[in-house]
């Protein structure tokens, strides 16, 4: 049997699984293949049935997002490691081995990112994960070689292997056992900064979260929700809201109300900009989240009892990436590190 599981989350992506799942197939001959389908209307489970039949394939009865859909779809795989991978996402040729080197070598790695490049502009850096996430002491994440919206050139200055807060769930290598330690995702965040917090419950529970710059993935970006869709930014800012309360140690209500202020200037802004959506995006994840508070409130009790160990975990970068961003113009992983 394999060690390795490629799971592919598919809603309505028939057709970058026939540009990319080819590739996939022929790239990753160390792995089994999985499709989660969320109840796509595409066609895309009858091409996959029709076109790979050596492909395992699960058909979910209602779109689960991201969370739901990869919960429901790993329930009874049983392999050492998965490999979570977006639909839109190019593998390159031997991007597993070194993955699965780093895991073996390294027991205490929950979770390991590739190295993310854009589809497009091949030689930058790409939004949703770059070369490893990070988080600020607000909450706030970035990546080594994306800070916001500023995307650097990979010149190598990220490739030796190194601590992370968080991997990016477009492409990440985890081990199967401290997933489901840690209860996998939480269903509530549907899609979006689910990842972050998964990883900050590894690092609770004691596992290390790297990136492996060994291994070279291109993604597209934007597959399911475009870069500036309102659900996006409403799906961002409420979940950013779940992951401090559900899992910064102290000082926790002090730094959520500097984060409800600091957001209700991103709503003035985007109002000053004429983007009314956004704002009234961002004012719904707010009212979204008082619904929710009091069951985020009630796992933060219970974190002790609900995973399997238990350790404080803080932020990895004491500072604020907004004052550094916008005020003192520092736009690189770099520039914010410099002391």
């Amino acid at each position: 049997m394999k060690k390795i599981l490629v799971a592919i989350l598919n809603w309505n992506g028939k057709h970058y699984l026939e540009k990319f799942l080819p590739d996939i197939i022929l790239r990753s001959e160390e792995a089994d293949i999985l499709i989660i389908d969320n109840a796509s209307t595409d066609g895309s489970a009858g091409f996959v049935r029709d076109k790979f039949p050596n492909v395992k394939i699960k058909v979910l009865d209602k779109n689960y997002g991201f969370a739901g859909g990869y919960n429901k779809g790993l329930e009874g795989e049983d392999y050492p490691y998965y490999v979570l991978l977006n639909n839109d996402v190019e593998v390159s040729e031997g991007w597993l081995l070194p993955m699965v080197k780093w895991m073996e070598e390294h027991p205490q790695t929950g979770a390991l990112q590739p190295k993310l490049l854009q589809y497009d502009r091949r030689s930058y850096f790409e939004y949703s994960g770059a070369c490893g996430g990070h988080l600020d002491k607000w909450g706030f994440p970035f990546c080594r070689g994306r800070v916001f919206d500023t995307l650097e050139e990979d010149r190598g200055q990220y490739d030796e292997p190194g601590k992370i807060f968080w991997a990016c769930g477009a492409a990440m290598m985890v081990r199967a056992e401290a997933f489901k330690k840690a209860g996998g995702f939480d269903d509530r965040f549907f899609a979006h900064m689910e990842e972050i917090d998964l990883c900050w419950r590894l690092r609770q529970m004691g596992y290390d979260i790297y990136n492996c710059s060994a291994s070279v993935v291109y993604h597209v970006g934007g597959g399911t929700l475009k870069t500036q869709s309102v659900r996006k930014y409403y799906l961002n800012f409420r979940n950013s809201l779940y992951c401090l309360v559900k899992n910064h140690p102290k000082n926790t209500w002090s730094i959520i109300l500097i984060r409800l202020m600091l957001d209700g200037l991103a709503s003035l802004y985007f109002l000053i900009k004429g983007n009314f959506k956004v704002m009234m995006g961002v004012l719904q994840a707010h009212a979204v989240f008082y619904i929710h508070l009091p069951a985020l409130i009630k796992y933060r009790l219970n974190r002790k009892k609900i995973l399997s160990s238990y350790m404080d975990v803080y932020p990895d970068y004491e500072g604020s990436i907004v004052l550094k961003y916008y005020f003192l113009r520092k736009n690189t992983y770099e520039q914010l590190n410099k002391k």
